[in-house]
């Protein structure tokens, strides 16, 4: 929480990736934890099973962790409180494997290439409207195209009606927003509006994910619990939309500002794959893991870590590591070869790897290519010192992109 390091954590935490491997910190509960900050390092701990999301596993108890703590600060009532706790991101195997095949056929390759039309046409329809929400020859992107692109294009593949998509941004933004009393105001509603859904798709159902998972409930109860079902759809719903749209938002920004790049990518619109690599890696929305917890006793890349101690994974120290990277501050949508593995920690790795990377690249690499395709002299409406950015810890958000099209 500290103001410089929300200010700048590229160098933020860049210095206390070379004060060393493992440091010691607080979390913004003020509890203590080991911050681990080096791309090797992070990998590691990534793919390590001995490191686990769900505090109690790693303490025999039913203590909720650091993130329970904050929900009770932030008066969230007991009863809501498995709705975020329970979720996939917080479940290790065999509860986050069981939960994660039930929706993976979701997000396979070939399903998310299937979709590519479809996302093409909406980001086009969006374009095509930009200009109408111009005031003194600017219109704002993320409002107008970063936000609402990602979340049609999860609700269709959800099965969330289009009315109520932008109760969807509302919530999300609440949830991430830190402010006092805006999770407990807004997860409630979140419920109450799945429950909702779920009572109506039953009458009628389709082929769309809440329908298949309520397929699973009723024919094998065992298999997804209704607390499970919410909390899966809730999950979706807001990491399908929220960090693409601020991935999509932050690229065009970096494009802007670095005409060298924009040059590369209009001159050879198939560089498309290898710059939305770089963009994850020079300026991803999400800039560390949530807490893992150490299930034994164990050495840290040479610090001794107990069992049940909180670790927290630098996302943006690693992707900016100068043992991994040649120059890591250039941008250089070059820099990773085409067709081979990820060459960043953007999306994660191990078994906790990012479910809809695949959909969120496509999503970038269309908004961004029709964005250009659309508006080829596009440019920023203000000076890049002026773009503002939300102070959130591990989030690197613009709370505007003003453009002239």
């Amino acid at each position: 929480m500290e103001p410089a390091l929300l200010a700048d954590p590229v160098k933020g935490y860049g210095a206390l990736r070379e004060q060393g491997p493992v440091v010691r910190g607080r979390f913004m509960d003020d509890s203590p934890v080991w911050i681990v900050s080096r791309f090797d390092d992070v990998r590691e701990v990534l793919r390590d099973q001995r490191f686990v999301n769900n505090p109690a596993a790693s303490q025999g108890g039913a203590d909720d962790g650091p993130l329970g703590r904050l929900m009770e600060t932030m008066g969230l009532p007991d009863e809501f409180r498995p709705y975020l706790l329970g979720s996939i991101l917080n479940n290790d195997a065999p509860d986050h494997t069981r939960l994660r095949r039930l929706v993976s056929r979701a997000f396979t390759a070939r399903k998310i290439t299937d979709l590519r039309p479809r996302v093409a046409r909406i980001a086009d329809d969006l374009l095509a409207g930009l200009p109408e929400h111009a005031e003194n020859g600017a219109v704002d992107l993320i409002e107008h195209f970063a936000y609402p692109l990602p979340i049609t294009v999860i609700c269709e593949l959800v099965g969330i009606p289009e009315a109520d998509r932008p109760r969807w941004r509302a919530w999300g933004a609440d949830l991430v927003s830190l402010e006092p009393g805006a999770l407990a105001r807004s997860l409630p509603a979140m419920v109450e509006h799945i429950h909702d859904l779920i009572r109506t798709r039953r009458a009628s159902l389709t082929d769309d994910l809440l329908s298949e998972l309520i397929r699973t409930h009723d024919d094998d109860g065992g298999r997804l619990s209704d607390v499970e079902m919410v909390t899966m759809v809730l999950t979706l719903v807001l990491a399908g939309h929220e960090t693409t749209a601020h991935l999509i938002a932050n690229g065009t920004a970096a494009l802007l500002t670095h005409p060298d790049q924009l040059a590369l990518l209009k001159a050879d619109p198939a560089l498309l794959p290898r710059a939305v690599h770089e963009l994850m890696r020079w300026c991803g929305p999400v800039q560390m893991t949530q807490l893992r917890y150490a299930a034994e006793d164990l050495d840290l890349a040479g610090t001794p870590v107990r069992k049940g101690d909180s670790v927290l994974l630098s996302l943006v120290a690693a992707n900016f590591d100068p043992r991994h990277y040649d120059a890591p501050d250039r941008l250089d949508l070059t820099r990773h070869p085409a067709g081979h593995a990820e060459n960043h920690v953007g999306f994660g790795h191990g078994m906790h790897y990012c479910l809809g990377a695949t959909l969120a690249r496509q999503e970038t690499e269309v908004a961004l290519g029709r964005l250009l395709a659309h508006y080829p002299g596009v440019s920023l409406a203000v000076r890049p010192d002026d773009l503002e950015r939300a102070q959130l810890p591990g989030n690197w958000r613009l709370t505007a992109l003003p453009l002239r099209l």
